[in-house]
């Protein structure tokens, strides 16, 4: 079997867990390997994301780590199955892979909880505000890349409004209300789209506005996904060179904390609602 290339989020979180299983049982992964019936190099690969597993040796493994997580256990079987396609990977080698990544762990969650400061979410970008927003970087990004981009992002947004939709609980502050990116006319429209978003059922956005003063993610745009097992959340960050990946224990306690606190500044939803209708009126 060749070693995959670029290992997909699941794929990499996957192999994180094994590992993070193998060190709780304070054991090298060449005595793992051993006791597996395996090459010495299998189980590093394994945990790098670059080789699958069988949920026959995923048992195995957990029973030689002297797991008796049941739960975690049946979470990582369900991972260990072949990976079905999904709509993002035809844009695989066309857009950055973090942008496939995001894609991926949406579809997988649970339940989605983000906080924005600078940008709108883009689950709810219109078309037009997302090819404006797209052509911000510089130096300017090809044309044909803007609108892969922008197909890719209203793509990732049937997470909300298909069948299969999650529930979504997010929070933004007024300065991303008020950015007119694409000019008055697209910011109006992107704000009368995101009040259309706040009617579905599965849906609950908050605003903080400039009034509330500092909160804990002030300067941060955060996409928590929770997984079926909370041990498989995951934390996407924007950074400069990309998105940014987190799911140490510690941490995700820190962001589910932070998170909280955050929405506790914010306004009710029925208020959020009226606040962007104001902020669309006077745009």
């Amino acid at each position: 079997m060749a070693p995959r290339q670029i290992p997909t989020i699941r794929q990499r979180r996957f192999g994180v867990e094994l590992r993070r299983l193998r060190e709780a049982a304070g054991m090298s992964a060449p005595t793992a390997a051993g006791l597996l019936g395996s090459d010495r190099t299998m189980i590093s690969n394994i945990e790098a994301g670059r080789f699958g597993i069988s949920e026959e040796r995923l048992r195995r493994l957990a029973s030689i780590y002297e797991c008796d997580d049941s739960e975690l256990i049946d979470s990582l079987t369900a991972m260990t199955g072949g990976r079905q396609a999904g709509w993002w990977d035809e844009y695989r080698g066309k857009i950055p892979p973090g942008f496939l990544d995001v894609s991926e762990l949406e579809h997988d969650a649970v339940r989605l909880r983000t906080a924005q400061t600078a940008h709108l979410p883009g689950l709810f970008q219109t078309e037009d505000h997302a090819r404006a927003t797209f052509e911000l970087p510089v130096p300017p990004l090809p044309r044909l890349e803007v609108e892969l981009r922008v197909a890719h992002r209203l793509a990732r947004q049937s997470v909300i409004t298909g069948d299969a939709s999650v529930p979504y609980a997010g929070v933004i502050h007024e300065a991303a209300l008020r950015m007119r990116i694409g000019g008055r006319s697209i910011a109006r429209a992107q704000l009368r789209h995101l009040l259309d978003a706040c009617e579905r059922p599965n849906v609950t956005l908050r605003v903080i506005p400039f009034s509330a003063g500092g909160f804990p993610l002030l300067d941060s745009s955060v996409l928590y996904a929770e997984a079926s097992n909370p041990h498989l959340d995951t934390v996407q960050m924007d950074a400069p060179t990309g998105a940014v990946f987190i799911d140490s224990p510690a941490q995700l306690a820190n962001f589910r904390t932070r998170l909280d606190l955050t929405e506790q500044v914010a306004l009710p939803p029925t208020e959020s609602r009226e606040f962007i209708h104001t902020v669309a009126k006077e745009l």
